[in-house]
């Protein structure tokens, strides 16, 4: 095997490494935490009070994108006060395991 080979080899193999090392986060630790979403993300055709909008289904969601909105709020980088709050309680692993649950349901 060449040295070429070898090192493309060993990049890919160090690439997929990386790649599956992201935490996929524990699917029943998020089920018991998302009870205080479902009094709002639960309810279907719940709207806002102020300012009045639909509040968005989050069932069925990427995972990924659950993550960075959660960490959005938890910094401050999004602004909804119930959300904002809601975030900060909220540790790294908390928010792991309520996207691997929430982005397991069907939609």
């Amino acid at each position: 095997m060449t040295r070429l080979q070898l090192l493309g080899l060993t990049v890919a193999a160090a690439l997929f490494a990386t790649g599956s090392v992201h935490a996929e986060g524990d699917k029943t630790a998020g089920r018991k935490l998302i009870y205080t979403c479902n009094g709002c993300h639960g309810v279907p055709g719940y709207q806002n009070a102020y300012p009045r909008y639909p509040v968005p289904k989050i069932a069925g969601q990427n995972q990924q994108y659950i993550i960075n909105a959660l960490h959005g709020y938890k910094s401050g980088d999004r602004t909804h006060p119930t959300m904002v709050a809601q975030a900060q309680s909220l540790s790294d692993k908390d928010i792991e395991d309520i996207a691997a649950y929430l982005s397991s349901l069907a939609k």
